[in-house]
């Protein structure tokens, strides 16, 4: 600051110096005397607009080399010229984005530690128990056989969800009919939710069309009928709405489970975000980012709303 302050001192002396002695080839004193008034007053104004553009941005520079060093709090003051003030507040808009990003890294790593942690202290227990004769191999299969395949299913979902943030997923849309899609995914669960006296709706009609590739659909509907089935208690309902439009359909999923708070209305959809209701059920947390990585990458929206019965409605797009 004091360095750059001499060198604005030095540079004005210099110039002033120079203009007064060019004043100095004027042919009349009164130009003379008008040129030297002119150059005391602009002098002293061009020194003031220098500082006045010069201190936001040292505190620009400052705070940048502070978040460039790693503290993730540094932030420009949003003040000074328009001009600054604008790169100032986009400055400021980045650190907060580089903070969520980084937030997200570090739940990231916790929650794929924690959901790798439990199928393998799982295993290793039954180890255990086998080498210490205090059962049979043939005892621990079916539990073997479950373990391994919870550490399949989040293998595969942490390779799909890579793929789709890296944006390498890629698949062919094609002209179909939702309905049968609806209806295997449907079927699929129908097992799970007569157990647990649960009812399966469709509605919307059965010649709707839109642009999606099958698998990639009906893994979207898996996730959110799965999502849907885990929160919504014995006797409810789970429905499956289908509503053309001009230029897109909305595919919506309904169920009569506790509701959402305004915070899962903002986070649900973040990979290995659960909020406290689903800490206590089974997953990884992924199925819903998987969903909104797969819709978004059919050119479509998906959000979740509170329903005003009671319940959840999960909303997707696809191009008509």
């Amino acid at each position: 600051m004091i360095q750059s302050g001499l060198v604005v001192a030095l540079a004005t002396l210099a110039v002033g110096l120079a203009i007064a002695f060019a004043l100095r080839g004027l042919p009349t004193l009164r130009l003379r005397l008008v040129g030297l008034a002119v150059l005391a007053v602009c002098l002293p104004l061009v020194v003031v607009i220098a500082g006045s553009i010069e201190r936001p941005i040292e505190r620009l520079a400052r705070a940048a080399a502070e978040l460039a060093g790693g503290d993730l709090a540094a932030r420009a003051p949003e003040n000074g010229p328009a001009e600054i003030a604008s790169l100032a507040r986009d400055f400021n808009e980045m650190g907060d984005a580089l903070a969520r990003i980084f937030d997200a890294r570090r739940e990231l790593v916790a929650w794929a530690s924690h959901d790798l942690r439990t199928p393998l202290a799982n295993m290793q227990a039954m180890l255990e128990a086998l080498e210490d004769g205090l059962a049979e191999p043939a005892d621990y299969l079916p539990a073997f056989r479950e373990q391994v395949r919870v550490l399949s299913r989040l293998v595969d979902d942490l390779f799909e969800l890579g793929q789709i943030e890296a944006g390498a997923l890629a698949f062919e849309l094609r002209e179909l009919p939702i309905a049968p899609v609806v209806q295997r995914c449907l079927a699929g669960l129908g097992a799970e939710a007569a157990s647990r006296g649960i009812r399966l709706e469709t509605q919307g009609p059965a010649d709707a069309t839109a642009r999606f590739a099958p698998d990639k659909l009906e893994r979207v509907l898996l996730n959110l009928l799965t999502n849907a089935l885990r929160h919504t208690p014995t006797d409810g309902c789970v429905a499956v709405v289908v509503r053309p439009e001009d230029d897109e359909v909305h595919v919506r999923v309904d169920d009569t489970g506790e509701g959402i708070d305004d915070e899962a209305v903002e986070r649900m959809f973040e990979r290995f975000w659960r909020g406290d209701l689903a800490r206590s059920t089974p997953g990884a947390g992924l199925g819903l980012a998987i969903a909104r990585g797969l819709v978004e990458a059919h050119g479509g929206r998906i959000w979740a709303e509170r329903r005003t019965g009671g319940g959840t409605s999960v909303s997707f797009t696809l191009p008509a």
